[in-house]
Formats: C-alpha cells, structure tokens, sequence
C-alpha cells in the first residue's frame, strides 16, 4: 500500500443538457509530476528513432545514468548539436545526454493515448459502419479516464503487431523431469522477456528425497526447482527492460509443503517470487477439527506416470491409481507455520482453491491451477489476464449526492466489449495461449478509485453501512457486465466451451441467478460471450497515473511528503485537500479513512462484500497494527474463508522489518538492554530468517580449512555459552533497525541486524554487514579495532537519509556505527561520540516541512508520527534505485517513481 494523492489532472469539462451527457474532452489533458513521468514511460507510444529529436520534443532523460539503477526525468530538448542533446527537466534541472539515451515519444498526452486504443479496439469489428461506432463508443469511454486500460493494452495496442496485450499468465505445472522443468523454465523466460508476468504451480515436481530411477539417485524436492523459476526470474529483473513477475505455488497435500511454507526464512533459495499454498476444503475443516492431515505423491513407478501426472492429485486418483502417503501430521501444524509466517512477513498468502474452483464458472471443463503474481486472476494451465479497470471516481453524480448508475451501465457495458476485442487483437506468441483464450474468451473488468467514490458520498470505508453500499455497488457491475457479455453473444457467439446447464450450475452463477434472475435468462437465451468477466486487479502504476485511489484499497494515507528539487514538501491527497480547504481548521470527518484507521477484519470484510460479485478473483490487502498477535491473524485467515474470500493476504505494519517484540504494545522494552539469551529468542522468534545465534557463530567459522584452523583458533575469540548485550532501535532511509551488539570481555564481539523482509536485497545485505562485522570484531587482539569500525562505517551514505544533526542516519551502516557509540558510551560511561548528549538515536525524530535537498525521496505518510511512518519496510526499487519499493496491495510497488512490478 502506498500513499497516493501527489498527481495533479486536467479535468474534462462535462456538461448535462436536456438529459444527454455531452463529453467536451479538452485537447490539453497534460499530466503533470509523477504522473507524466509514468505515462511517457510506460504507456505512451515511444519513438523508436530517438535521432529524430529536436528542439521543442518533450523527452525522457536519463539523470542517472546506472545500468541497474537507472533514473529518469521528464523534460523539453532545448539545444542539440550532433548527438548531444541539452535538456531542461521539469524540475529546472539542466541535463545533457546522447540523443541514443533518450526516450522520445509518438504520443504526448492521454488524448492521443485514447484515440490510438480506440481505434485499435474498434478496428477488430467486421464491418466499417461497427468500426466506425465501436471508435467513437470506445474512445467515449477512454475519454477522462472513466476506463483504463491494463499497462499491456495501454502500451502495446496499436503501437505493434509482436506486443502481447495480457499482463499475466499461468502456464502448466512442470513435467516431472528435467526436461520438462526446462521446456517450464524456457516458457517462463520467453513470457517474462516480453512483459507478462507467470503463476507456476510445483505441485507437480516430485518431494524432496524422492526416488528418481534414472539417475540412480533422489530428488532436491520441488521447492529446490522453485528456486531456479526465482533465480531465473531475478536475471530477466536484471537485464530486461521489463521486470519479471513470478507466483509460485504448491497444494497442502505436497510432501514439501512446510519447506514451501518456511522456504523464504532461508536467505538466498526464493527471492523472487511471490508464494501461496493452495487450500482445500478438507484441510480446512481438518484444522477447525484437528484432524489428522496425510502428505501424498503419486507412485512415480508407476508405468503411466509419465504421461498422465500433470499436478492433478483428484484426476490422478480418478483414474484409479496408487498415491504413496509419504507422512501424517497434525493439519494444525501446517496450518500454524502459514499463519505464523505470514504473521511475520506477509507471505506464504493463502488461496482457497478447492473453493475457488467450486465457484468457477470454468469448473466442468478448466480446472483453475494458479493465480498470476498479484493473485487477483486464478487461471487454468495457459490462461491469461486481460485486464482493464473502472475508475469509479469518475461516477460521483454530484446533483443527487449518488452514483451515475445511468452513466457506470453505459461505461460498464461498452467497456466488455473493448476487453473482448482485446482477444482478437492482441498477437499470441504461444498457440497453447491463443488456442485456451479462443476457447474461453476470459476476461477481467475490474475498479479503481473506490475510496474516492465513497469519500464523495461521506460513506466510510469498512462501515455496516459501506458493506451494504458494496454489495449494491459491485453487485450492479456484475449484472451489467453479464448482460453485456450475453449480448456479444447473441451478435457474435458464445465462448467456444460454453454448456448453457453446466455454466449455470458454478457456484457464482447460482449466487448471481437468486439475485439477479434476469441474468439467468439471458445467459440461457442469447448464450456468453466470455466465462469470466470481472477481476479486481491491484492497478498500481495505472491508478498512480490517474491520481485516484488504487484497485478496492482505502486510500494509505492522506497527508504526506515527497521530495522535489527544494527538498520535502508536505502534500495532500487532492480530495482531502480540497476538503480542508473549503474547511479551515477542521479535521478530516470520519469518512476520510485511510489503510490504518480500519481493523483487519473491516479490510477482510469488505473484501469478501466485493468479493460474492467477482467471477475471477481481488487483490487486496488486510492492514493490520505492527502488535497484531499471531492468535488474531489466525481467527482473521479462517474468517476470510468462513465469508467467502477466495484467498487472503495479511500485511502486519512493520513485519518487513523483522523487529524484535513487535507484537508487544510496549516500544520500549525492545529497546532496553538485556542478556544475549534474551535477544537470541527474541532474533530466532521474529526473523524470517530465524538467524539464531549458534547459526551465525557457524556461519562465521564456515570457510575455515583444517591447515588454516590452528592459526584462526590464536586470533579468532570463540564465543562464550552466555553473553550479555543490549538492542537499538534506529530508524534507517530503509525502515526501522534492530541492532543488537553484544559484548565479549567488556567490548562489542558480535552484531545482530535486523532490517528489511527475509528475501529482500535490503535484509540480505544487513545481514551481511552484521556478519562481517562481527567477524571483524572477533578476530584479531587490537585495542582500538572498535573505533576503527565505527570510523569506516560513520557517514557512509545511500540515496537519502533519516533525521537532523545528530540522529541524522545516512545508511544502516551509518545506524551501526551510531549504536556502537551509543553502546560504549552507556556502557563505559566515556562518550566517543561529540553528539553523545543529544538524544537517543532510538527516539521518534519528528519530520518538518521541508529537508535539505540529499534527504530521502521515499514517501511518508504524515499522518502519522515518524518513526511509525519510516518502520514500513522498503527495498531497494530496481528502477530509480531508492529506498522505496514496498507490499502494496500484494505487488511490490515504487512510491517514488512509481515502478510496480506488476504492471
């Protein structure tokens, strides 16, 4: 979740004459900050002859110029001379770059973006005059963003005839054998390379230590494969201009489904993936009973198996055949080490897939395996996203203080049409993609700007009455849709697998047909278009674009700062602001609520409201307060599947920083010195790392050969059974640090970091400098050798900083070298620090207005106090390379520069 509210829009001038909304689209429509930014970057057609610049051209310039942590800026070409180009950016900065470095754009502004994609959109029809209407219809609805498209639709249609216009994919589970963990690996990467994202279910790959016959040996098991699908993923991260996006998942009947479960608190295996365990009905109701739960594979001698084990435990079984039970264990157990490792670092999530397929209007003949990375699209085995989104905000009717029901049916309506063109226009790369679409056709309309609708009607986000208003609102959309999809039908034909009695009889269609009998006929009549139509995306990088709030998520906060080339500046969410300025000196009313005001069961709740009118699935996040107990995410799991979710995802506020205490309402225990035992439990019982201290002695002596041994053992301090030490709560430009230095004969021996999620970069290299250093510490009899690192680690500095004078932070190697000072001079009374009377590096530091220019460029909230604000995690953004990627609404997102990796 991000704060969200820093775009600033043109916006159209609607006028209402004798009851016929006239559209007057302005032909400025400039986007502005950030907003332009993602825009010409992203979405806008790109000029692929940047030696056409001239004088005048509005470009993107390079203002770092790192091959992993490029910087851009949008600005005005001002002088050229040969190649070399003088750009002003917005922002006044004066840049010059080689005319090759630039990226320079077809389309300037979303009017021209909207006339493209009509006309693309219409141009699939089958005769002119259809053409001709479906242009102007689609362009309507394109018009001031009341429709926005998906990022591969916006980017790509139009523009070329190789661009997939699908953002995500499910592809098979992998053939259980190295070939066809290959042939997986080479469809993912070939998927990837152009865009999309990939959802992978391992269920398929035989366990760890299984017998594998031809090699005369046994296997690494399927989380081992996971993590070459993850490395893989990283590579293409790392050299493609589009970032890969991977979810991997696995059944809770696997025998490696604990590994699964526990596979990120091991540093290096999966750091590239998101994970989900798939839940049945039977595992649930085994945890409520406390049952027994059985760990399974198929018999892998088995003559057939080969041929026929595709993943399917069910049609395995269905055809007869011997499924070997590898182990018993306590359903509970399982059930335990999810809740616990989502308690501690939001993943594994969870998806209740037996559910989800008993809801599937896709049941009878495509069994849904996986979920694309956001988790917001299960799909069958070479399924696809196709994605767009309402933007709700867009259907405030200000004269009767309610939703333009008239206006959202229209939209609503020709907006299924647009996506179902999308199948006919976009390319396919693979014919197992074009051959499951054609025979499918699915679809997925979703929403953004939610919580600015329900701001503009004073209705409160998480409330009994939004819940109902929900239920009205969504429910509306899914009939509408419906009855769109059957007209198609009734024109154009029926997706090709459609059984009018079998499509009837999912689950989500029983649930529709009581409410909405009309749609049952109509289905029964004219037939479907498409077997799903609605999906709930994340809709980051869109919704940033378009300055409204993001996919179903209240807004994150409404007050924040953002760095601009004078330093900080204090904004508001543009609804807020206009609010507090029409009323000076009042709070915000209730009904202005953001992620943190509401409960996790309010986020579940509305989740699951939205949810009974969605075919596919949501992406959405349950916020929950940093001393949430494991106990409560539990009863918050089970409620998300006793009302209906078809999946969940918990984000416990400051559980990527792996804290110590965190769950503990009182900050300041976690702060107090205590003995090495203390913090050892604490380290073992927070990090998703569970680095103990025994693991990190070992660590340290790893590497040490036997001719080398009786050297080391005269220089190196072995650590003692019991040392007694003291933790520092430090807020870094990374989130909050736990730092605990623990003595060995009366000097610091050995440093504990704990900062960043398990599997993040920034986790990995805390982790890193704390072993290090420790070995630093530890080796060697000189007198001095504490100052010495304290001096070579002071002042080290990143991409921005944390703080005034004193307590200001540059880096968490900076935060290191604070806390050693702080802790000689506490523990022997003598300051070696010239600061040392100042405040306690562990204190809130309150944030101004403004900062001086080198300051961080992440956003914080203002909402809230500091030190709560810089305690949500953030890792390093592969696209602008500051401290701001962070969870947001399932997807790891940039509040910089607006990167998500999911777009």
């Amino acid at each position: 979740m991000i704060a969200l509210g820093f775009i600033c829009l043109l916006v159209q001038i609607i006028a209402c004459t004798g009851g016929v909304r006239v559209v007057e689209t302005t032909k400025v429509n400039r986007l502005e900050g950030l907003s332009e930014k993602i825009f010409l970057d992203r979405y806008a057609w790109k000029n692929a002859d940047s030696s056409q610049t001239k004088v005048g051209d509005v470009v993107l310039v390079l203002t770092k110029d790192d091959p992993k942590f490029p910087a851009k800026e949008v600005g005005e070409v001002i002088e050229r001379s040969g190649n070399t180009v003088t750009v002003r950016t917005r922002t006044g900065q004066i840049v010059e770059s080689d005319v090759e470095k630039l990226t320079l754009t077809i389309e300037k502004t979303p009017d021209e973006m909207w006339g493209r994609l009509a006309e693309a959109m219409a141009s699939v029809e089958d005769t002119k005059e259809k053409q001709e209407l479906w242009a102007e219809r689609f362009r309507y609805i394109l018009d001031d963003w009341k429709l926005v498209p998906g990022g591969r639709i916006a980017a790509g249609a139009g523009t070329s005839e190789e661009l997939t216009l699908f953002n995500c994919y499910v592809i098979p589970s992998p053939k259980d054998s190295r070939g066809g963990i290959m042939e997986t690996l080479s469809e993912m990467t070939e998927i990837m390379a152009r865009g999309g994202g990939v959802g992978i279910n391992l269920s398929s790959l035989r366990p760890r230590r299984a017998i594998v016959a031809g090699v005369n040996g046994s296997s690494s098991g399927a989380v081992s494969w996971g993590g070459l699908f993850s490395y893989t993923t990283g590579l293409i991260e790392q050299g493609g201009s589009r970032r890969g996006a991977l979810m991997l998942m696995i059944n809770d009947w696997h025998p490696d489904v604990m590994d699964f479960i526990t596979v990120k608190q091991t540093m290096g295996q999966v750091t590239n993936a998101n994970l989900s365990v798939c839940v049945s009905n039977d595992f649930m109701r085994a945890v409520k009973e406390d049952l027994e739960w059985e760990l399974v594979f198929p018999d892998t001698k088995d003559p057939d198996y080969d041929e026929l084990w595709d993943g399917d435990l069910a049609k395995w079984r269905s055809l007869g055949k011997r499924v070997v039970p590898y182990k018993t264990v306590q359903a509970r157990d399982i059930w335990h080490t999810i809740i616990e490792s989502a308690w501690k670092s939001a993943e594994p999530g969870v998806v209740f897939m037996e559910y989800y397929n008993q809801m599937s209007n896709s049941w009878y003949f495509n069994p849904i395996i996986c979920t694309n990375p956001c988790g917001e699209q299960g799909l069958p085995a070479w399924g696809v996203c196709n994605l767009s989104a309402l933007n709700l905000s867009r259907f405030y009717d200000e004269a009767n203080h309610d939703v333009d029901w008239e206006e959202l049916s229209k939209v609503t309506r020709w907006s299924v049409r647009f996506l179902d063109n999308v199948i006919d226009k976009t390319p396919y790369h693979f014919e197992e993609n074009e051959r499951n679409q054609k025979r499918e056709r699915r679809v997925g309309l979703g929403s953004m700007g939610l919580a600015e609708l329900m701001i503009k009607l004073n209705i409160r986000y998480g409330s009994p009455e939004s819940l109902e208003f929900l239920d009205k609102l969504y429910g509306f959309m899914a009939r509408e849709s419906y009855l769109a999809s059957t007209e198609i039908a009734a024109e154009k034909g029926s997706f090709q697998e459609f059984i009018a009695d079998k499509f009837l009889q999912s689950g989500f269609m029983k649930q529709m047909a009581e409410t909405y009998p009309e749609v049952a006929e109509a289905v029964t009549t004219r037939g479907m278009r498409n077997v799903t139509v609605l999906t709930q995306a994340p809709t980051g990088s869109t919704g940033t674009m378009v300055g409204t709030s993001t996919g179903i998520e209240p807004y994150f906060a409404f007050e924040y700062y953002r760095q601009s080339r004078l330093g900080y500046d204090k904004q508001l969410v543009p609804i807020a602001q206009e609010w507090k300025d029409a009323h000076p000196g009042e709070s915000l009313p209730d009904f202005f609520v953001t992620a943190m005001d509401l409960s996790a069961e309010d986020h579940i709740r509305a989740q699951a409201a939205i949810q009974k009118w969605v075919d596919s699935s949501i992406s959405k996040t349950a916020n929950c307060p940093a001393d949430f107990t494991v106990e409560e995410t539990k009863r918050l799991y089970e409620l998300a599947f006793d009302l209906g979710c078809k999946g969940v995802t918990i984000y416990r506020d400051g559980s990527r920083d792996v804290q110590v205490l965190s769950t503990k309402s009182n900050e300041e225990k976690s702060d107090a010195p205590g003995t090495a035992e203390t913090a050892a439990q604490a380290a073992a019982e927070e990090q998703t790392d569970a680095a103990s201290v025994s693991e990190l002695n070992t660590a340290l002596n790893a590497g040490v050969s036997k001719r080398d041994e009786q050297v080391f053992d005269k220089q190196y301090k072995r650590r003692p059974t019991v040392l007694r030490g003291a933790t520092y709560k430090i807020n870094t430009p990374f989130g909050m640090a736990y730092i605990t230095i623990n003595d060995i004969d009366g000097t610091p021996g050995e440093i504990f970091l704990n900062v960043g999620k398990a599997g993040s970069d920034v986790f990995a290299m805390a982790e890193a400098l704390g072993r290090v250093c420790s070995l630093f510490l530890r080796y060697g009899d000189h007198g001095n050798k504490v100052n010495l690192l304290i001096k070579h680690l002071k002042g080290i500095g990143g991409t921005g900083a944390i703080g005034f004078g004193a307590n200001r932070v540059e880096s968490i190697a900076d935060a290191v070298a604070k806390s050693l000072e702080q802790h000689i001079s506490e523990t022997n009374g003598d300051p070696v620090s010239p600061h040392a009377e100042t405040a306690p590096i562990a204190a809130t530091v309150e944030m101004p207005d403004e900062v001086e220019e080198q300051a961080s460029s992440y956003v914080i909230p203002a909402s809230a106090d500091h030190g709560s604000a810089a305690s949500t995690s953030r890792d390093l953004c592969p696209s602008c390379g500051s401290a701001s990627l962070i969870n947001v609404e399932g997807c790891k997102t940039c509040s910089n520069c607006g990167y998500s990796r999911c777009s």
